[in-house]
């Protein structure tokens, strides 16, 4: 609908030259952290934001902002209709959306281009375009993604950059000072995890530094949550008026998260009309009241409602709540989040007499990012399967638990998490005296594998301890979880976010809400790893019932289907390659190295000492002060002459009280000037310092930077906040292969070795053939035997007459597994020909590995940078190729050179530099100290010099590492 013309705007504004959202989008994209349909809504956003000035959709719909531009010339409609479409702007604007031709070829609605078409003059345009969007007076849009797609993480970043352009335009009504965050009540166990999640969201993903800490220093996070209030209710003694009234009376980056039903909608009646009235019969009534007041009263309010399809019971109120508010001028946009667009019911609007036209989609909807394209892209890729004729609820279990055991039984996933299955059972003596005994009975499960999580009742109360284990599932290592599998009643459908789970069994009808089957078969898609190399899988079984209602909320609520899920795990159109695990044949050791790990304590804050710092500022102003020169040089002589000084002039006239109100409000007034007042004397010398007295006026001397003193002013009258860490250097032992991840790969033209290569190798681990000349003979007796019993023996000939590649001579050299992939880099793949062919190499005991495949090697190094605050995560490091050296007993790597090929581009990738920097120098200095001799050293080499020069680098670099 709406938002594929809107993507379509989007796109084309994003091309012009002077878009002002290019650079911000530019600079998310070099950063690489958020996914593409993170990215995709953030341009749409800023699109809305800065191009239609966050003015509502029925406003921009009306005026053509996202028409088409059909050349009415070419419409199939009469003269007098085109005249009336082209002095009509609504009339034009919904003719257009209405005629579009969709992928079918049919207009997107046709019963209104017809009414258009037949008498244009007979529609009210206003009011059938205020309906389409429910008749908002304010920006209202819909963001729809999927579960695991990242929605808080865009909601933080949505914050972000509101405030980032805020800052920059401070008067801006477009732009939001302050964030409401609401979440059903339903899924109110979701809030802490949800506010985490957005506390720790990194600003520099988004937006650079220092913006991204300024702005991260000034949030300010509070849930409004306590229901709780004392006999009156004053603010002081009503804990969330407490928390919303404290901000007054300038407030500004305030994030407060909040349920929508328990809270904002909380002691509201409507009348038989529709009307919204508050109560005030008692003390819970006035508390609800004033709370609503006072987040009515917060200045540019952008309200963010999570799972927005949760709130439609409430819709209604939760509009007129906002509606009021609005009125007030208080809100600045409404963002819901969603992950269908879809209706549950199609709606129907009027248009003239009977005539209606038909919407199945939330008409609001700006941006969606379907769920199959999810699965394609980044998360786990599902395994359906239906246990047909199984009408019995343990029979759908035992096969589900085999197949899960079969498939993910010792699974672990790289954060040490280990793969989790979700049986969810309809009630709890369901739970308690079926499922849980059959588990760990007849099929065997340790119980303490078992997690059971229910509420409780009188015969089963909550087990001891299993919410706090509930919360806990998904800790990495060290803290990893040891529970395999969660049996749950009426809890985990929405809101849990366990990226370990990996496998849901619904045996019966009922084990969760019908409306919420989609959302619980999917709770199990969520990406672990993050690595693009790497497919995750998942297992969903579900019994008929569940079956048939899951594909037909797909259908409606997704346009797909189960097939079209499953299909997702199948290869895309190439012929899939086999890949074998060479491991137990060369006895290839484990790696011991050692890691930086890095603790982020609480940030800790120590209260300002201002007059201390004005002072010192007023010391240190010559820092803040740039004296413009002219060097007069003698051309003739080529030689400097004298050096003139530019004295200072007075520039434009000076207030001290004009600027203490200009630094007031360069820090949206955080800062009163009543409290600035307080250091008035210590502002004052400042002040005079940085101004020249003329005649009757003072003028501020523009040898001064003003704008950098007034933000040390500032800052002197902030708290200083440190954030504490701690480091310490770990032992680690890394496989270099997790056989476990080896799936087969689709074919293409950069495996190695190729098909036949892979196979002979194969072959000969099966079935060594030496070559030395002691039994050259016995290789010829053995082929004129196999000949005489006519059996095939081109095997045995090659190997006699030496006609193996290279590879395949050079196998006990490499090739831990079998074939190497790099479709992504042409130059790794002839380095390793290369080196594999160098005389050099093959007369050395060293071997060669590839371990750039992300996700199959256990050899990552965790990277930081130090700065003036600590060490700052930088990423993790993975090298391309590890040349080891093994220990006299060849049971222990004792050298490791890590060789790192890139392309010229990557020269100037800060974020990879900042990884190189630290494995050249802290990582190699740590580890070499740490074992007492030179264990590892890294050689980083570019495809811009030729693989000739790469292979002297590479020579003689292995001739003074390896030499001892």
């Amino acid at each position: 609908m709406l938002n594929d013309l809107i993507a379509n705007k989007t796109r084309a504004w994003l091309a012009t030259p002077g878009c002002p959202a290019r650079g911000v989008m530019a600079y998310i994209r070099k950063k690489g952290r958020m996914r593409e349909p993170q990215i995709e809504a953030i341009a749409i956003f800023l699109y809305l934001k800065l191009e239609g000035r966050n003015r509502p959709l029925p406003e921009l719909f009306s005026e053509g902002f996202f028409a088409d531009e059909i050349d009415l010339a070419r419409e199939n409609i009469n003269q007098a209709t085109r005249n009336y479409l082209r002095n009509n702007t609504p009339a034009r604007a919904l003719y257009e959306f209405a005629a579009c031709k969709q992928l079918d070829g049919k207009p997107r609605l046709p019963s209104l281009k017809a009414q258009i078409m037949d008498n244009p003059e007979a529609l009210d345009y206003e009011r059938i375009i205020r309906d389409m969007f429910y008749r908002v007076e304010y920006a209202d849009y819909l963001m729809s993604l999927p579960m695991g797609a990242g929605k808080t993480f865009l909601m933080a970043a949505f914050i972000y950059l509101e405030l980032y352009f805020a800052q920059n335009e401070t008067e801006n009504p477009v732009f939001a000072h302050n964030f409401l965050v609401l979440i059903p009540s339903g899924l109110k166990s979701s809030i802490a995890p949800s506010l985490k999640t957005m506390e720790s969201f990194d600003p520099e993903w988004v937006i650079p530094n220092p913006a991204a800490d300024q702005i991260k220093g000034q949030l300010s996070f509070d849930i409004l949550d306590q229901q709780k209030s004392a006999k009156s209710s004053n603010q002081i003694r009503n804990p969330n008026v407490l928390k919303v009234s404290r901000c007054f009376p300038d407030p500004f980056a305030h994030i407060f998260v909040v349920n929508a039903e328990k809270v904002i909608l909380d002691r509201l009646e409507t009348t038989a009309q529709g009307q919204l009235i508050e109560k005030s019969e008692d003390e819970r009534d006035r508390a609800a009241n004033e709370l609503r007041h006072w987040i009515g009263k917060l200045p540019r309010l952008s309200i963010l409602i999570d799972e927005v399809h949760h709130a439609a019971t409430n819709e209604i109120k939760l509009r007129q709540v906002v509606n009021r508010w609005q009125r007030n001028g208080s809100v600045t946009t409404v963002l819901g989040f969603s992950g269908t667009p879809y209706l549950s019911k199609i709606d129907k609007l009027p248009i003239k007499d009977s005539a209606t036209i038909r919407f199945p989609q939330i008409t609001n909807t700006v941006y969606y990012y379907p769920l199959i394209a999810a699965i394609n892209g980044f998360l786990k890729k599902p395994q359906v399967k239906i246990a047909k004729g199984m009408s019995n609820r343990l029979e759908v279990i035992r096969h589900g638990v085999a197949d899960f055991r079969e498939r993910f039984g010792d699974k672990r996933y790289g954060n040490g998490s280990i793969a989790k299955l979700a049986i969810y059972c309809s009630n709890i003596a369901a739970l308690e005296k079926q499922v849980y005994p059959f588990l760990i009975g007849e099929l065997g499960v340790p119980d303490g594998e078992v997690l059971r999580f229910h509420r409780g009742n009188k015969e089963h109360p909550q087990p001891a301890g299993t919410e706090l284990e509930f919360l806990s599932l998904d800790h990495p290592a060290p803290h990893a979880s040891g529970k395999r599998y969660i049996l749950l009643v009426q809890v985990g459908k929405e809101g849990w976010d366990c990226r370990s789970l990996t496998g849901i069994i619904l045996s019966q009808q009922g084990d969760c809400p019908r409306n919420t089957v989609l959302q619980t078969s999917c709770r199990c898609l969520r990406q672990v790893d993050q690595d693009p190399t790497e497919t995750e899988e998942a297992l969903i079984w579900l019994n008929e019932a569940n079956a048939k209602t899951l594909n037909s909320q797909l259908k409606q609520q997704q346009h797909t289907t189960i097939e079209e899920l499953n299909r997702a795990r199948g290869s895309e159109g190439g012929e899939e390659v086999p890949r074998h695990s060479r491991m137990k044949q060369l006895a290839l050791p484990a790696l011991d190295f050692y890691q930086l790990k890095v603790k982020y304590r609480t940030a800790v804050e120590t209260a300002p000492d201002t007059e201390r710092d004005l002072r010192t500022l007023c010391d240190d102003l010559e820092h803040y002060r740039d004296v413009p020169s002219v060097i007069i040089t003698d051309f003739d002589k080529m030689e400097q002459g004298d050096i003139s000084i530019h004295e200072a002039s007075g520039g434009e006239p000076a207030s001290f009280r004009h600027w203490l109100h200009d630094i007031s409000k360069g820090g949206f007034h955080f800062i009163s000037v009543g409290h600035l007042l307080e250091h008035e004397e210590s502002l004052q010398k400042i002040f005079e310092k940085i101004t020249l007295p003329q005649y009757e006026l003072v003028r501020w001397n523009e040898h001064y930077d003003r704008d950098a003193i007034a933000g040390r002013i500032r800052l002197a009258f902030h708290p200083r906040r440190k954030l504490r860490t701690s480091s310490e250097v770990i032992p680690e032992t890394a496989q270099l292969l997790f056989v476990d991840r080896l799936r087969p790969i689709e074919d293409n033209p950069r495996l190695y070795p190729n098909r036949e290569d892979s196979e002979g190798i194969l072959r000969l681990d099966e079935n060594p053939i030496s070559l030395t000349e002691e039994n050259r003979e016995k290789i010829q007796q053995a082929i004129e035997q196999l000949k005489a019993l006519n059996m095939p023996t081109t095997e045995l000939e090659r190997s006699l007459n030496q006609e193996h590649s290279t590879a395949v001579r050079q196998r006990d050299k490499t090739f831990h597994y079998l074939p190497y992939n790099f479709i992504q880099s042409g130059f790794e793949l002839e380095f390793i020909e290369k080196v594999l062919a160098l005389e050099n190499f093959q007369r050395s005991p060293l071997e060669i590995y590839y371990n750039g495949e992300r996700g199959l090697t256990g050899f990552v190094i965790d990277c930081f940078r130090q700065t003036q605050h600590g060490w700052r995560n930088v990423g993790r490091y993975t090298t391309d190729f590890l040349i080891i050296q093994r220990d006299a007993e060849r049971s222990a790597i004792r050298k490791a050179l890590m060789v790192e090929t890139k392309g010229e581009g990557y020269a100037h990738d800060p974020a990879f530099q900042d990884r190189r920097n630290f494995v050249e120098n802290e990582f190699l200095r740590e580890n070499n100290a740490q074992f007492g001799y030179e264990k590892f050293d890294f050689l980083y080499l570019e495809d811009s010099a030729t693989m000739d020069r790469n292979l002297v680098k590479l020579k003689d670099r292995m001739q003074t590492f390896f030499m001892d």
